[in-house]
């Protein structure tokens, strides 16, 4: 589980390590998939499927914590396919060992069930995507596709989930003064609405104006606060408390 808070370190590091991961797939061959889990009959069906899908190969195969850590270094897959409660090592610990590697590797939790704080943990610790195994193969697939893509995947659970989890994580930190990072009053109108998980044109219904309108304060807000993504800006938004909380 999480801390109580986030420090001001740990929040430029997980910003660091977003702008540092998010990559474009460029490459013209498949999808080099390494899959790491602990029950025979899941991986080797996983790695059926997959291989059958067009557009993606299985690279390699483990069957606990530190195999997963040791074909990844090896292989350098584009995606790893990781069990969340993986013998010898967690696949939080997993993640937490790949966050210092010179060689990026996008990686998909695949879990039964995750909490909120553990969601966020895991994005602060450089995944990709949480995948539930329960979901359809072709949802599955296309999750992996999001991320080669240089995107997240969480499933059902949006922005607005996660940042659920990290206001329940700093409800006992001090209070500090608000600051706007220069933003105007209708520009933090959007940061909330983007908090909130609504779409531009959700957003753009709220407030009575137009999608251009909100498209152009949101690149605005983006280049004024240093951010790249809604995501980013959640996590930016919540961590120096710009927006109020409920």
């Amino acid at each position: 589980m999480l801390a109580a808070s986030l420090s001001l370190a740990t929040f430029k590091g997980i910003l660091h390590f977003l702008a540092a991961h998010v990559v474009q797939c460029s490459q013209m061959g498949p999808v080099r998939v390494l899959l790491a889990d602990d029950h025979p009959v899941f991986r080797e069906g996983l790695q059926k499927l997959l291989e059958a899908e067009r557009g993606f190969t299985v690279v390699g195969a483990a069957a606990d914590g530190i195999e997963a850590l040791e074909l990844a270094r090896k292989l350098s897959p584009d995606v790893l396919l990781l069990d969340l409660a993986m013998p010898r090592m967690p696949g939080l610990e997993v993640l937490r060992e790949l966050s210092s590697s010179p060689t990026p590797v996008r990686t998909i939790l695949l879990t039964v069930a995750i909490d909120k704080a553990d969601i966020a943990t895991a994005l602060e610790l450089g995944a990709r995507g949480v995948v539930l195994k329960e979901v359809a193969t072709q949802l599955l697939f296309k999750s992996i596709r999001c991320v080669m893509n240089g995107e997240y995947w969480l499933g059902r659970q949006g922005v607005g989930d996660l940042v659920a989890a990290l206001r329940h994580m700093r409800a006992e930190t001090e209070p500090r003064s608000k600051k706007h990072f220069g933003l105007t009053p209708r520009e933090l109108e959007v940061v909330a609405a983007v908090v909130g998980g609504l779409t531009n044109k959700e957003i753009a219904r709220k407030l009575s104006v137009s999608e251009d309108t909100v498209k152009h304060h949101v690149t605005n807000i983006f280049d004024r606060i240093g951010v790249s993504s809604r995501l980013e800006l959640a996590l930016f938004a919540i961590h120096h408390q710009i927006i109020a909380q409920d």
